[in-house]
């Protein structure tokens, strides 16, 4: 079990399986997120649902999709959601406790990929927050920070990098408690 999951857990009174609670856990790449959100997670749900949101298009993808099943267990119900988030958390909330949704940046990039404008997308992420406050079950959201670093060079990469960051605003408002992650350490925000 994650030592920073159990500290921040304890902190913002996450897990309770009577409280429904929404919670963002969002940092750098590489930053503990993912192991974070599961550890966060674990021994406190029965029924678990991941929502992956990634697409495995060469090897090195393959490969990072077989390690984030592995980490996770048998025990989590994937469902693969590469753009249509908000139509899923309404589909599976009624039967989960807990729905895990990794991660929100592949989400975006999955849908500037289909050539959506920032509008579509902000849309799509108005109808993913209520999806979520209206959810009866706890959700786990996990999305890189993208604006601490340097301007992109091209369109496309300050485009991602712009309705990544707005995505991210709107889901933080949207929730409970925010953590941050910082080289493996949790840093309650919200």
């Amino acid at each position: 079990m994650d030592k920073g999951a159990d500290k921040v857990r304890s902190e913002i009174g996450f897990g309770n399986q009577a409280v429904k609670e929404k919670i963002f856990v969002t940092g750098g790449c590489r930053s503990g997120k993912s192991r974070f959100a599961l550890g966060f997670a674990h021994g406190r749900f029965k029924q678990k649902v991941y929502m992956a949101t990634c697409s495995a298009k060469d090897e090195e993808m393959r490969q990072r999709i077989k390690e984030h099943q592995q980490a996770r267990g048998a025990d989590w119900q994937t469902v693969e959601v590469p753009t249509a988030l908000s139509q899923a958390v309404a589909s599976h909330s009624n039967q989960a406790d807990v729905i895990l949704i990794d991660c929100l940046t592949l989400w975006v990039s999955n849908l500037l990929a289909e050539n959506r404008s920032q509008e579509e997308i902000l849309a799509r992420a108005d109808a993913l927050t209520q999806a979520i406050d209206e959810a009866p079950c706890s959700v786990i959201l996990v999305s890189n920070e993208v604006g601490t670093g340097i301007v992109p060079e091209n369109e496309l990469a300050r485009q991602f990098r712009d309705v990544a960051g707005l995505v991210n605003q709107k889901v933080a408002a949207c929730v409970d408690s925010v953590v941050w992650m910082v080289a493996g350490v949790a840093v309650k925000i919200k």
